[in-house]
Protein backbone atom coordinates (compact mmCIF):
# COMPACT_ATOMS: atom_id res chain seq x y z
CA UNK A 1 0.00 0.00 0.00
CA UNK A 2 1.30 3.41 -0.92
CA UNK A 3 -0.40 6.04 1.13
CA UNK A 4 -0.57 9.47 2.59
CA UNK A 5 0.26 9.88 6.28
CA UNK A 6 -2.66 12.26 6.86
CA UNK A 7 -5.29 10.36 4.83
CA UNK A 8 -7.90 8.57 6.96
CA UNK A 9 -8.58 6.02 4.21
CA UNK A 10 -4.85 5.21 3.92
CA UNK A 11 -4.82 4.72 7.69
CA UNK A 12 -7.79 2.33 7.38
CA UNK A 13 -6.01 0.31 4.68
CA UNK A 14 -2.84 0.20 6.81
CA UNK A 15 -4.79 -0.97 9.87
CA UNK A 16 -4.04 2.27 11.76
CA UNK A 17 -7.69 3.37 11.95
CA UNK A 18 -10.88 1.47 12.71
CA UNK A 19 -13.32 0.39 10.03
CA UNK A 20 -16.10 -2.16 9.64
CA UNK A 21 -14.63 -4.11 6.72
CA UNK A 22 -16.82 -5.69 4.08
CA UNK A 23 -13.96 -6.83 1.81
CA UNK A 24 -10.18 -6.55 1.47
CA UNK A 25 -7.87 -7.73 -1.29
CA UNK A 26 -4.60 -6.66 -2.91
CA UNK A 27 -6.24 -3.89 -4.97
CA UNK A 28 -9.21 -2.53 -3.02
CA UNK A 29 -10.80 -2.29 0.40
CA UNK A 30 -14.51 -1.95 1.17
CA UNK A 31 -15.94 -0.82 4.49
CA UNK A 32 -19.16 0.63 5.88
CA UNK A 33 -19.46 4.42 5.83
CA UNK A 34 -19.24 5.93 9.32
CA UNK A 35 -21.81 8.58 8.29
CA UNK A 36 -24.20 6.51 6.14
CA UNK A 37 -26.90 7.94 3.90
CA UNK A 38 -28.86 4.75 4.69
CA UNK A 39 -28.00 1.49 6.46
CA UNK A 40 -25.55 -0.51 4.36
CA UNK A 41 -23.85 2.52 2.75
CA UNK A 42 -20.43 1.12 1.81
CA UNK A 43 -17.25 2.73 0.51
CA UNK A 44 -14.92 0.94 -1.90
CA UNK A 45 -11.44 2.44 -2.16
CA UNK A 46 -8.23 1.67 -4.03
CA UNK A 47 -5.52 0.52 -1.62
CA UNK A 48 -3.01 2.85 -3.27
CA UNK A 49 -3.63 6.51 -2.43
CA UNK A 50 -4.91 8.72 -5.19
CA UNK A 51 -6.97 11.82 -4.52
CA UNK A 52 -8.80 11.78 -7.85
CA UNK A 53 -10.50 9.13 -9.95
CA UNK A 54 -8.32 9.63 -13.02
CA UNK A 55 -5.33 8.61 -10.89
CA UNK A 56 -6.71 5.15 -10.05
CA UNK A 57 -4.88 2.25 -11.66
CA UNK A 58 -7.14 0.61 -14.28
CA UNK A 59 -7.12 -2.77 -12.52
CA UNK A 60 -8.12 -1.17 -9.21
CA UNK A 61 -10.78 0.99 -10.89
CA UNK A 62 -12.32 -2.06 -12.55
CA UNK A 63 -12.20 -3.98 -9.28
CA UNK A 64 -13.88 -1.07 -7.44
CA UNK A 65 -16.82 -1.04 -9.84
CA UNK A 66 -17.16 -4.82 -9.97
CA UNK A 67 -16.97 -5.17 -6.20
CA UNK A 68 -19.36 -2.25 -5.65
CA UNK A 69 -21.99 -3.92 -7.83
CA UNK A 70 -21.42 -7.29 -6.12
CA UNK A 71 -21.81 -5.72 -2.67
CA UNK A 72 -25.02 -4.01 -3.78
CA UNK A 73 -26.24 -7.31 -5.18
CA UNK A 74 -25.98 -9.08 -1.83
CA UNK A 75 -27.49 -6.33 0.34
CA UNK A 76 -30.96 -7.92 0.56
CA UNK A 77 -29.63 -11.39 1.33
CA UNK A 78 -27.59 -9.81 4.14
CA UNK A 79 -30.74 -8.26 5.61
CA UNK A 80 -30.28 -4.72 4.27
CA UNK A 81 -33.33 -3.02 2.80
CA UNK A 82 -32.39 -2.56 -0.86
CA UNK A 83 -34.84 -2.14 -3.76
CA UNK A 84 -32.14 -0.60 -5.97
CA UNK A 85 -28.80 1.09 -5.50
CA UNK A 86 -26.54 3.96 -6.53
CA UNK A 87 -22.84 3.69 -7.27
CA UNK A 88 -21.45 7.19 -6.81
CA UNK A 89 -17.94 8.62 -7.10
CA UNK A 90 -17.33 12.32 -6.47
CA UNK A 91 -14.14 13.74 -7.97
CA UNK A 92 -13.02 17.05 -6.49
CA UNK A 93 -14.49 19.38 -3.89
CA UNK A 94 -16.83 21.02 -6.41
CA UNK A 95 -18.37 17.56 -7.04
CA UNK A 96 -18.90 16.96 -3.32
CA UNK A 97 -15.73 14.99 -2.50
CA UNK A 98 -14.84 15.50 1.16
CA UNK A 99 -12.20 12.80 1.71
CA UNK A 100 -9.45 13.18 -0.86
CA UNK A 101 -8.72 9.51 -1.40
CA UNK A 102 -10.82 8.34 -4.31
CA UNK A 103 -13.78 6.23 -3.21
CA UNK A 104 -16.90 4.67 -4.66
CA UNK A 105 -20.09 4.97 -2.61
CA UNK A 106 -22.39 1.94 -2.73
CA UNK A 107 -25.75 3.24 -1.51
CA UNK A 108 -28.66 0.81 -1.13
CA UNK A 109 -31.93 2.50 -2.09
CA UNK A 110 -35.57 1.99 -1.21
CA UNK A 111 -38.76 3.97 -1.65
CA UNK A 112 -38.89 6.82 0.86
CA UNK A 113 -35.23 6.59 1.96
CA UNK A 114 -34.92 10.39 1.77
CA UNK A 115 -31.94 10.42 -0.62
CA UNK A 116 -32.31 11.81 -4.14
CA UNK A 117 -30.13 12.24 -7.20
CA UNK A 118 -33.16 12.51 -9.46
CA UNK A 119 -33.52 16.27 -9.01
CA UNK A 120 -29.93 16.82 -10.22
CA UNK A 121 -30.04 14.40 -13.16
CA UNK A 122 -33.53 14.60 -14.65
CA UNK A 123 -35.72 17.49 -15.72
CA UNK A 124 -33.16 19.45 -17.70
CA UNK A 125 -33.61 20.71 -21.25
CA UNK A 126 -32.61 18.62 -24.25
CA UNK A 127 -29.11 19.29 -25.64
CA UNK A 128 -28.45 20.24 -29.26
CA UNK A 129 -27.35 17.13 -31.26
CA UNK A 130 -24.83 19.09 -33.36
CA UNK A 131 -23.11 20.39 -30.23
CA UNK A 132 -23.18 16.90 -28.68
CA UNK A 133 -21.59 15.39 -31.82
CA UNK A 134 -18.86 18.06 -31.88
CA UNK A 135 -18.04 17.53 -28.21
CA UNK A 136 -18.02 13.74 -28.64
CA UNK A 137 -15.51 14.14 -31.49
CA UNK A 138 -13.22 16.34 -29.33
CA UNK A 139 -13.39 13.80 -26.51
CA UNK A 140 -12.62 10.90 -28.90
CA UNK A 141 -9.56 12.77 -30.20
CA UNK A 142 -8.39 13.49 -26.64
CA UNK A 143 -8.79 9.80 -25.71
CA UNK A 144 -6.98 8.40 -28.78
CA UNK A 145 -3.47 8.61 -27.27
CA UNK A 146 -4.56 6.56 -24.23
CA UNK A 147 -6.89 4.04 -25.91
Amino acid sequence: MTGSTDCIFCKIVAGEADASFVHRDELVTAFLDLHPVVTGHTLVIPNVHTAVADGIDEAAAGRMLTLGARIAGVMESAGVRCEGYNLFLANGAVAGQTVFHSHLHVIPRYEGDGFSVRRAIFGRSRADRTKLDALAERLRRALDPIS
